[in-house]
């Protein structure tokens, strides 16, 4: 393959000038220099995750092999940037030399060149190998430091003629398994190890954009202070300072019943990206926060409520923007289809793609609960309308009318029982989706449920994995409670009697089925436990197991 000539900084900078007024991204930076203008212009970003980052070969976690077409459609749908994480250290040879794979190292370079051809701009690291032997180096100085070096300067030298439209990121994630201060130390040594490697190798890499992370990508002040003084001691305008964010970690994982995007989560946004701006932004570094999402999307997208969750994307998206930070979605795979190129959730990216030049509304809820055999009442729910004005509400494609099917007074919407009557035939289930428009944004969807109580069926089984006979009956699971009959909570994360959704118990709503996964009773003692499944239309079914070694025994109250 033809290397891309090294084109000038200076030249490129024009051509992200020319983007920048083609899109509609401001900044809150008095005055962008020339490195966060680039930045700017890689926004939004995605990640190529659990391919080329896959311990085995790059289909060994789940994904197809990585091709020009998916590098394509990722740009048609409108981003910009492209991270691609790459695991080295089982392509790397023996000590001394370290030899990368020379068959690796052009697979690696066929998906950047497919990147930059499709105009993106792109980002490549060491990943896993923070986790698989760097963090050894606190005990194994000499030799990790070797191996390091050797990595990094073998990648620097196959693409110091790539386009500047190529970044390098020195580590994903750095940890040590030492003291915070050795680990700030031995963050600040391989940094600027990085730094002098690659601008000593000549090429376009005198001038190349380089990522440096802070110890673990996390945004606490003591890790940003450590990185801003690295980086006053390189003293070069080229460098770009990155954080992971996965959210306010109960709410993340849906543990503690922290079920809903509350104040507490929003503070966590704003603090967090309130300490990039003062620490970086304001002071003429830019920030790319290289990967977020939500953690509990590691086991599954269900965990959190499909809402909530929406709530969160859009917040965290638009207060990046004001916070002139870019951003790069987390996709192992579980959001862009690699093999159809649909996005498995259209609204959660409709949610981000909008969020880019504006705000877009939500509400208090998604759902509407209406419980069969009870009586038909009006449903309000609150919107969060974010400086937009409602315009219509559908269903379908028809069109609900004003007065007579809902109302609207201020920001509360109220769903008139006349039109919810209309949709309780046949048993239990959704209904209806009903579709809120508004005057920009994305839209927002209600999805109406007629329901009945939950109802819970004796079991027996193992520790294995326990399946207890479940009728959701059109309800929908929040969250689970176990203490011990005994008292104390139980199971894992013991702090809270609140477990963590999927971790340790999950529903099935096709199979009519919660299972209480291995992990729960890993950490659950011989005895009796009281079980409470909260669920999101407001009921509450207490269940009791007993458990005696690997056997479980379930009864329902």
């Amino acid at each position: 393959m033809t290397l891309r000539s090294e084109k000038s900084f200076f030249g490129i900078m024009m051509t992200v000038a020319l983007l920048m007024s083609m899109f509609s991204f401001t900044t809150s930076a008095s005055a962008a220099t020339p490195m966060q203008t680039y930045v700017d212009a890689m926004q939004p970003g995605w990640n190529l995750g659990n391919s080329l980052d896959a311990t085995g070969d790059e289909t060994s976690w789940g994904n197809p092999a990585i091709t020009q077409a998916l590098i394509q459609q990722i740009a048609a749908q409108g981003y910009k940037s492209i991270r691609i994480p790459i695991t080295w250290n089982h392509r790397m040879g023996a000590a001394p030399d370290y030899t990368i794979d020379p068959v690796f190292m052009a697979r690696v370079q066929q998906v950047v060149d497919w990147s930059l051809d499709a105009g993106l701009y792109v980002m490549i690291n060491l990943h896993h190998d923070s986790w698989l032997w760097l963090n050894t180096m606190g005990t194994n100085h000499d030799e990790m430091l070797a191996k390091y070096n050797a990595a990094w300067t073998q990648i620097a030298n196959h693409f110091k003629n790539h386009s500047n439209k190529l970044m390098f990121e020195s580590i994903n994630e750095p940890t040590f398994n030492v003291d915070t201060a050795t680990q700030l130390t031995l963050l600040n040594e391989i940094n600027t190890s990085f730094f002098n490697i690659v601008r000593s190798s000549g090429g376009g890499n005198a001038v190349r954009p380089l990522v440096l992370p802070t110890i673990w990508t996390n945004s606490s002040q003591e890790y940003l202070d450590s990185l801003n003084n690295t980086m006053a001691s390189l003293n070069d305008t080229n460098l770009i300072a990155t954080v992971h964010y996965y959210g306010y970690w109960p709410f993340s994982v849906n543990i503690a019943g922290e079920t809903k995007f509350n104040d507490t989560s929003i503070t966590d946004i704003t603090s967090s990206f309130d300490r990039l701006y003062n620490t970086f932004v304001a002071n003429g570094i830019p920030v790319v926060i290289g990967e977020y999402g939500l953690l509990g999307f590691d086991r599954g997208v269900g965990g959190i409520e499909h809402g909530e969750m929406l709530k969160y994307f859009e917040f965290f998206t638009q207060y990046a923007k004001s916070k002139s930070i870019t951003h790069m979605l987390w996709d192992n795979g579980q959001h862009f289809n690699r093999s159809t190129f649909q996005w498995n959730d259209p609204e959660l990216y409709n949610v981000i793609k909008a969020s880019l030049t504006g705000r877009s509304s939500t509400a208090a809820t998604d759902q509407i609960f209406i419980k069969q055999g009870a009586s038909v009442t009006d449903a309000s729910i609150a919107l969060n309308l974010n400086g937009n004005s409602f315009v219509s509400l559908k269903n379908g494609n028809s069109t609900l009318k004003s007065g007579r099917d809902y109302t609207l007074s201020g920001s509360t919407l109220t769903v008139k029982a006349s039109y919810l009557s209309k949709l309780t035939t046949g048993g239990t289930g959704e209904k209806a989706v009903l579709t809120a428009q508004f005057s920009a944004g994305a839209n927002w969807s209600i999805h109406v449920l007629y329901y009945n109580t939950p109802v819970l069926q004796n079991a027996s089984g193992t520790t294995s994995g326990f399946v207890i006979p479940t009728a959701f009956n059109g309800d929908r699971l929040a969250t689970m409670e176990a203490v011990y009959a005994a008292g104390g909570n139980a199971g894992p994360q013991n702090w809270t009697s609140f477990k963590e959704f999927t971790y340790t118990f999950s529903p099935s709503y096709t199979n009519n089925q919660i299972t209480l996964t291995q992990n729960f009773f890993n950490e659950v003692n011989d005895g009796v436990v009281n079980l409470k499944f909260h669920f999101w239309s407001g009921a509450v079914i207490n269940y009791t197991i007993t458990k005696s070694g690997t056997s479980v025994v379930g009864e329902a109250s």
